[in-house]
């Protein structure tokens, strides 16, 4: 028997509504532009940790941030988006296939600006729940120190499989990066202190993705950073690449044995000149279950990918 009736409750969709409500609100007190991108593309994400979904020759998006980055190239200054995104992989307590995504970029901002706003809404976002939340800032060095007991800049690579293996209880076929990977998502994340907003930034260089990199006491380490709240990661965040040459040989060397097209509008628009600015997409629905103290994704949305 077909299970036609929705995953979410009434409730859940009426407090979905007010934090859209608060979000607008937030922004257009600070005068940023709301905008609205394609969600079907020529080019996908060149991100390998991320499986995009094909449909009708054209790529549907994992995040709007290729289309909002060209829109700052063109001039169109602070902006944010609330959209629709869509990322291959498993339904299950945390994920939904088709999930929602709010992004946004500040022209002119460092990371540590961008940081401390994405800290005042989410605070604003969860008032209804929760009082004011303190805030713990880590850098990535320092969280794997604490909670893994990893000096993660002097190990070497297979001290850290060996420490991933342990942990994932298999033996899998990855890079550092991969067990660095299993190492944040299954010792550091679930022994965050609960009921915080953790910040962690200053990733490794090999995970800039599209940040910035730069030298910290004589390590190369990326401008970007990651929200986590009660064991779950909620937002990520770069000082934005700016270098259409780097950004190149990045997409290059990401896309290396896949059949993804390199989106070519995106570097000219770089070439063009994307201004100095800091951006971050934030996951509505993870930030809904924990306002509404909901167990599974399913309970904050209306039809979950098993129900669609």
């Amino acid at each position: 028997m077909h299970n036609w009736q929705p995953s979410a409750t009434r409730e859940a969709l009426f407090a979905r509504q007010a934090l859209y409500q608060t979000i607008r609100h937030f922004f257009a007190q600070r005068k940023v532009l709301e905008v609205e991108t394609p969600l079907l593309t020529l080019a996908p994400v060149a991100d390998p940790n991320i499986t995009p979904m094909h449909c009708e020759g054209r790529w549907l998006h994992t995040s709007p941030e290729y289309a909002m980055k060209r829109l700052l190239c063109a001039g169109f200054g602070d902006i944010y988006q609330i959209c629709k995104v869509f990322r291959q992989g498993e339904a299950g307590r945390r994920h939904n296939p088709e999930f929602t995504m709010l992004e946004w970029y500040r022209v002119d901002w460092s990371l540590a600006q961008l940081i401390a706003e994405v800290a005042e809404l989410m605070q604003l976002l969860l008032k209804p729940r929760f009082t004011e939340l303190p805030i713990l800032h880590l850098s990535y060095a320092e969280a794997m120190q604490a909670y893994a007991d990893l000096d993660v800049h002097h190990t070497d690579d297979q001290n850290i499989a060996s420490l991933g293996q342990q942990l994932a209880n298999a033996d899998l076929a990855l890079n550092r990066d991969g067990w660095l990977d299993i190492i944040m998502s299954h010792q550091v994340e679930p022994n965050l202190p609960t009921n915080t907003l953790v910040f962690i930034d200053h990733f490794p260089a090999s995970q800039a993705a599209l940040a910035k990199v730069i030298e910290q006491d004589g390590i190369a380490v990326a401008e970007r950073f990651e929200l986590f709240f009660n064991g779950m990661e909620l937002a990520n965040g770069y000082h934005e690449l700016t270098d259409p040459n780097i950004q190149r040989q990045r997409f290059n060397q990401e896309l290396q044995g896949t059949d993804r097209p390199c989106d070519e509008l995106l570097l000219h628009a770089l070439e063009v000149g994307l201004p100095d600015s800091s951006g971050v997409a934030l996951g509505l629905d993870r930030v809904l279950l924990h306002l509404l103290d909901c167990k599974e994704i399913a309970q904050v949305l209306s039809f979950d990918w098993s129900r669609a």
